[in-house]
Formats: C-alpha cells, sequence, structure tokens
C-alpha cells in the first residue's frame, strides 16, 4: 500500500478517548503523518497527542470543529487525507485500511465510513451522511480553506458533501460495525447533550437546506456520479 495520506484528526477535550485512536492510527502503514488539531483544550489533549509521537497543532480559543479542520488541511502535503474522529472506540488498523483501500485502489476518489453505532435510518439506508471519518482528495479541499473556516461549528461535512456531489466524485461507503463514537449526552451529560445535538443541527441548516441534505444523501448512496 503506497503511503499517500495524512490523518488529521480535530479533538476539544477528548484526552480520556484519544490515545487509543491513536495508538491504531500512529503505525498504521498507510498513512505517513498524523496531525492532532487541538481546538483550545482544557484537559490536557494535546499532551496526550504529544505522548503519543504524533505532529500536535494548538488552537486557541476554542473554534469550532470547522475551523480546526482548515487549519489543519493547511498543514497537509499528501495527494490525500483521511479525517478521523478523536473519540472513536473499537477502532482497529483493519478499519483504516478498509476505508483507505478503495481510494489507493482507485475504486473511487471518496471514502466514507458508516459506524455500527451509526443512527438506525443511517444504517439501514447505507450511507451515514454526517460522518467524521473520511478519505478525500486534497484537491478537492485545497482550494477552499477558507470557506471551510467560516463555516459554522458543524457545518464541515454537508459542505464536503457539496463539494463531492459538484465534483462528480465516485464513493465508497465502507462498514464500520464494530466502531462506534460516543453520544455527545455520554460525553457531556444529558441536558448538555442535547444542547449539542440542537446546535449542530442548526449549523447543518444554516449551511444547506434540508432539499440539499436529501440530493446529498442520495447522490453518497448511489456511490458515484
Amino acid at each position: 500500500m503506497s503511503v499517500q495520506i495524512t490523518c488529521l484528526i480535530p479533538a476539544h477535550n477528548e484526552a480520556p478517548r484519544l490515545a487509543r485512536v491513536l495508538e491504531v492510527v500512529r503505525d498504521h502503514p498507510g498513512v505517513a503523518r498524523v496531525i492532532v488539531v487541538d481546538d483550545g483544550s482544557s484537559d490536557g489533549t494535546a499532551e496526550v497527542a504529544a505522548r503519543c509521537g504524533v505532529e500536535v497543532m494548538r488552537l486557541s480559543p476554542n473554534g469550532g470543529k470547522s475551523a480546526a479542520i482548515a487549519a489543519g488541511l493547511a498543514a497537509v502535503r499528501t495527494p490525500h487525507v483521511l479525517l478521523l474522529d478523536a473519540d472513536l472506540t473499537g477502532l482497529r488498523a483493519a478499519d483504516l485500511t478498509a476505508l483507505i483501500a478503495p481510494v489507493l485502489a482507485g475504486q473511487s476518489e471518496v471514502a466514507l465510513s458508516l459506524r455500527g453505532n451509526a443512527p438506525g435510518l443511517w444504517r439501514v439506508i447505507g450511507v451515514d451522511y454526517i460522518t467524521g471519518e473520511r478519505v478525500l482528495p486534497m484537491a478537492l479541499v485545497a482550494p477552499c480553506l477558507a470557506q471551510i473556516a467560516a463555516l459554522p461549528r458543524f457545518g464541515l461535512e454537508v459542505f464536503l458533501n457539496g463539494r463531492i456531489k459538484a465534483a462528480g466524485l465516485r464513493v465508497a461507503i465502507v462498514r464500520w460495525p464494530g466502531v462506534a463514537s460516543p453520544a455527545k449526552a455520554q460525553k457531556r451529560g444529558r441536558w448538555a447533550g442535547l444542547r449539542a445535538d440542537a446546535a449542530m443541527i442548526r449549523d447543518i441548516l444554516r449551511t444547506v437546506g434540508l432539499r440539499v441534505i436529501l440530493g446529498q444523501i442520495l447522490y453518497l448512496r448511489a456511490g458515484k456520479g
């Protein structure tokens, strides 16, 4: 497997969970470089990443996922980038290999994960349109870093979907049945989690409308333009 991918992990107060993800990704033969973007954490997230031996980019104050991703993308020099959430559980090297493989083999230009604990509807239809785990060509995102930085905090994924659809890129959906991402309520408490979920929905709808979201889902589900 040719090493052409940088792994970019945005992280805000993920010290309890980050090390387990980095243990998997830092030594993966398909990943040339790992960058953790510490987005104004107050819990030692950056120190955890440094102890794991990966590159750390520290931002302050907290600016949200979109801004963190834009900052990290500016440092990527490989042809492809792997976006990875910092709080995943059950992640294995085989999962990363499965996600990377379709892109490196030329079977698709983009790969998206479908986690085992994705919402039931997404698992039924076979696509999670806001998954945080994606392999993308840098040529798709490099021209729009300023746009990404200016997005609402949780507007990133639907913005990327729009770019993928507009470019007519082929998409591979890779099922990760053993991988999960904890719910916001699990990490923050019930009411704080509900508020965070509401903020995410608001940001998505500020970025694109419902009709656009439906079109993105249909496109991604089809797997090709």
